[in-house]
């Protein structure tokens, strides 16, 4: 019996071998059929093949899928949470997929044999599931540039062996996570090099507990959050740290004393903090490549002498820090030196130079300073030297006595290699080897580069050379690269267009997509040393996309119509004739187009006639279809209720805005027209300048200058990731008022913006403000100089209520509107939030008889944890002057600019230079008179009121 039960175990074992393997790889087919499900624009998968049988995305071990790679595929929808069938999956890269959605499902963390987890570029949304913490094999894990919300799961500290961690640009919020004892955290990590959290809603202390010496961290980029509190000395520990990113925070209080322990650190961003105490030593880091302190309120120093043993330095940006004394002569003889910026601070005596100053330094800016010479040997310096707003400038001309136009970009643009440029149809473009093809592209943003000058193209190259060869070593189906658009964008990430164009044929095939976005989203790429970090964002790939596809399908019915009535010779002759008629009169009406570029602008179509324009130029569609890569998402930078807002790049290099209305919210033609007339001729630098306009194709376009730094509201909200201090808001505050006051009292004929908000004050790289959307505006002509009668268009919260009832629009109407933005300024509260309008509230809280008027709980807390304040009393005095019921109450624009230089003036600030809650008790506005404007929350009016006094009570 037992010598049977011998025979028969081995049999069975092997039957339930036989069994067992089939069942398991069903698995693996049935999780990728779910998936199909749930997806549209997955490969053409056969149902009735093995997965493992060169099934496109997918790689097999031993029968098993054991990677799902669909890179840049155009996938739409959801992912299925059957995924967790794929048990042996190793490595899931869904990246650059925008039009995946919804959540995350819990089931991932099912895949224990998860390696590399990329989703980077989806629209993934709600919180990251805690059960991500089940994958202990997990060494990449990247949801960067997603909308993730909630907090960071504490589970991810188990991830013992995770090597990358990149979840930034989400909605994340809440504190980071530390253990406990309880729960795992951050700090668990011990194998982790990178920490990747900037641009989320961090909030809270950065723990001490978070850093360690056992930890291998070389990158920690926290930048853009909401993080407080002081910078633990926990982090001199680290030692093996590269990057340090802490920049855009409201960090407070002393750097650590032992910071200089740090001496791998090759980038130091502190920026845009509040932090306080001695400017730290940075003695010994002399690896340091990039130091940027800027926007913090350490206390007053003379210039470190510290700083000229820096020997790597290519990058020293100290803006309003407080510092003082004589700049060394021997800074500017650093080797590697590049860009000095020093403004807004009090730097004094002589400036010297030297005579063996860096070849590479393309920048001294010392604007705003007490500078009252500088030796004849700095005269010989022939690169960016700005000194404006020093006693050495008063009453000069020099070249260095003005400010040049900012201009943080790089006009480098690949090349032919050595052959002759073709013309390619529209939806091609021509690569480097002069060959038409569908590119390949995509945005690299390099989060900490190590140098700032933009101007040399020997970087470029040197990354153009190790894309491409990278590309050849892993044979990748590559012909050449391309490389364009470079500029620094507001959080100092340097962006690159990157184009890769295919070998051997026309386009990519969907093996080849996907293999070129995994080695950039899985970071198997190396960049030269000198970039640093990167991450990649790619616009979907011109065959895959819906538009393509749709216009294949349009293409075959054409193809099938041409069929059925090609046999008929006579119909075919007719066709031809009318064409050619057709094709002679569009000859004819572009020959026109180009004499008369308004001849389409349709006088009797309520628009007033053809715009009579100053300076500004006409674009056609076509144009800036081509200068927004084909008006692409990775192009989008706004949207609103007329559309959205596109970057461009003009062939000059130029960075431009495009508005473009949607179809549905397009302006009467007498409203675009207007705001294209007023635009061309007004000239100031805190108004927006116009470049030019599209009318063409059914569309509405204006074409701005590109202003980087978002608007004013973003700001106050910490969207931006800036925190304006007390300074800040004074000199944007005056800018914008100068903006107003040139239109009322400089313009020909005066102008009445009619709309100013904090959305429509935008700012610039140096946060100067400039008046945007003129939209709404009206000029007054002749005999109007007192008044406009007109239907009463603005916004509720910021609207004049004299105008509102009497429809009567004087150049006081803006004054009012300028005095809530005033009220924002101090408070960062909207007009009317939770029915409590600002004018009321700053008015029932206002006490003049004690310090800052009574109004610390209704105050920013970004300014009134400030120690100083000064001035604060008479800026509320003019706001409330401002808004006054009656319009001859309220003083002039140029009375306004005037009283707040006066402020200024008081708290130090010269402003000619350039820059850089709790409840309360109030009125309650929704009781009386129902006809107020602003009885409801902030939207734009445009309508008919009843004028008659009666009629509003």
């Amino acid at each position: 019996m037992g010598g049977r039960t011998g025979t028969l175990l081995p049999l069975l074992l092997l039957f339930m071998q036989y069994l067992v393997i089939p069942l398991t790889a069903n698995d693996d087919f049935n999780g990728l059929l779910s998936l199909q499900d749930e997806l549209k624009n997955t490969p053409n998968w056969k149902a009735s093949a093995d997965p493992c049988d060169n099934w496109e995305g997918i790689r097999c071990t031993n029968s098993r899928v054991t990677s799902l790679i669909l890179t840049s595929m155009n996938l739409m929808g959801k992912l299925s949470s059957e995924i967790s069938q794929l048990s042996e999956l190793q490595t899931l890269d869904l990246s650059y997929n925008k039009n995946i959605t919804g959540q995350l499902p819990s089931s991932i963390g099912n895949l224990t044999n998860l390696i590399n987890l990329n989703l980077i570029g989806c629209s993934f949304s709600g919180s990251i599931p805690d059960t991500i913490g089940n994958l202990q094999q997990l060494i990449t894990l990247s949801l960067n540039n997603n909308s993730f919300s909630g907090r960071i799961p504490t589970s991810i500290g188990r991830l013992s062996n995770l090597y990358w961690l990149d979840l930034a640009e989400n909605q994340l919020d809440g504190p980071l996570p530390v253990s406990d004892g309880n729960t795992p955290g951050l700090d668990m990590l011990v194998k982790a090099k990178h920490f990747h959290l900037e641009k989320n809603k961090f909030s809270g202390k950065i723990p001490s507990e978070l850093f360690s010496s056992n930890m291998v961290l070389i990158h920690l980029l926290l930048s853009s959050n909401f993080l407080t509190g002081n910078i633990p000395e926990t982090l001199g520990s680290v030692t093996h740290l590269e990057v340090i990113r802490f920049d855009r925070n409201s960090l407070s209080g002393p750097v650590p004393s032992n910071l200089n322990d740090l001496v791998n650190v090759n980038e130091l961003y502190l920026s845009n903090n509040m932090l306080t105490g001695p400017i730290p030593d940075l003695t010994g880091m002399n690896n340091l490549h990039y130091v940027d302190m800027s926007n913090n309120s350490f206390d007053e120093f003379d210039f470190p002498p510290w700083i000229s043993s820096l020997e790597s330095l290519t990058t020293l940006m100290m803006e309003n820090t407080h510092c003082q004394g004589e700049v060394p002569v021997n800074l500017f003889s650093l080797t590697n030196l590049q860009t000095v910026v020093l403004r807004n601070n009090r730097l004094n005596g002589t400036l010297d130079i030297g005579t063996t100053y860096s070849n590479q330094l393309q920048l001294i800016d010392l604007q705003n300073n007490s500078i009252e010479s500088f030796t004849t040997r700095a005269k010989g310096y022939d690169k960016k030297l700005i000194l404006v707003e020093n006693p050495l400038c008063e009453n000069k001309v020099e070249s260095y006595c003005m400010v040049p136009q900012s201009k943080n970009t790089s006009t480098f643009s690949t090349l032919p290699n050595n052959c002759e440029p073709v013309n390619c149809n529209l939806d091609q473009d021509s690569s480097p080897n002069c060959k038409c093809a569908y590119p390949y592209k995509g945005t690299l943003f390099f989060r900490a580069p190590s140098f700032s000058d933009l101007g040399n193209p020997s970087y470029y190259i040197d990354i153009q050379g190790s894309l491409m060869k990278f590309a050849q070593s892993h044979k990748l189906p590559v012909d050449s690269v391309s490389i364009s658009n470079l500029f620094k964008d507001s959080s100092e990430n340097l962006e690159m267009s990157i184009q890769v164009f295919p070998s051997g044929q026309d386009r990519f095939n969907r093996t080849g997509i996907s293999n070129i976005g995994f080695v950039l989203s899985n970071q198997t790429f190396k960049p030269p040393d000198k970039f640093g970090p990167f991450y990649f964002k790619a616009m979907p790939y011109g065959p895959f996309s819906e538009e393509y596809i749709e216009s294949k399908k349009q293409s075959s019915i054409g193809v099938i119509i041409g069929a059925a009535i090609g046999g008929t010779v006579l119909l075919l002759l007719l066709l031809l004739a009318g064409f050619y008629a057709f094709h002679q009169k569009r000859r004819a009406e572009r020959a026109s187009d180009q004499l008369h570029p308004f001849a389409r602008w349709d006088p009797n179509n309520g628009s007033g006639g053809v715009p009579q324009l100053k300076g500004a130029r006409c674009f056609s569609f076509e144009e800036l279809k081509k200068y927004t890569n084909k008006f692409s998402e990775e192009n989008s930078i706004g949207s609103g209720g007329y559309g959205k807002v596109y970057l461009g790049t003009l062939p000059t290099g130029q960075l431009i805005a495009i508005k473009r209305a949607q179809k549905e919210s397009m302006q009467g033609g007498l409203e675009f027209k207007t705001e294209i007339e007023l635009l061309s001729r007004v000239h100031h630098k805190n108004l927006v300048s116009l470049v030019g306009f599209c009318f063409d194709q059914g569309e509405q376009m204006l074409v701005y200058e590109y202003v980087p730094n978002g608007s004013l509201k973003d700001n106050l909200s910490g969207k931006s990731g800036f925190r304006l201090d007390w300074m800040r808001r004074l000199k944007i505050a005056l800018g914008a008022a100068r903006g107003l006051a040139y239109l009322h009292e400089l313009a020909n004929p005066p102008i009445i913006h009619r709309d100013i908000k904090s959305t429509n004050i935008l700012l610039d790289e140096h946060l100067n403000a400039k008046v945007s959307d003129f939209g709404l505006s009206k000029p007054m002509g002749e005999g109007e100089k007192g008044h406009v009668s007109t239907q009463v268009k603005g916004t509720m919260g910021y609207m004049d209520p004299e105008y509102y009832m009497t429809q009567q629009l004087t150049e006081k109407s803006d004054v009012y509107s300028f005095g809530v933005v005033m009220l924002e300024l101090i408070t960062a509260r909207m007009p009317i939030e939770r029915g409590k309008y600002i004018v009321r509230v700053v008015q029932t809280a206002i006490d003049r008889t004690k310090d800052l008027y009574n109004l610390q709980e209704i105050l920013d807390p970004t300014i009134s944890l400030q120690t100083s304040l000064k001035g604060l009393e008479k800026f509320v005095d003019l706001a409330m002057r401002c808004v006054e019921e009656l319009g001859g109450n309220r003083p002039a624009m140029g009375d306004v600019v005037k009283e707040i230089e006066n402020v200024m003036h008081m708290v130090g600030l010269n402003p000619n230079a350039e820059s850089a809650s709790t409840s309360a008790s109030y009125e309650d506005v929704s009781k009386g008179n129902s006809g107020h404007p602003y009885n409801n929350e902030d939207f734009k009016y445009s309508g008919s009121f009843p004028t008659s006094k009666t009629d509003h009570q």
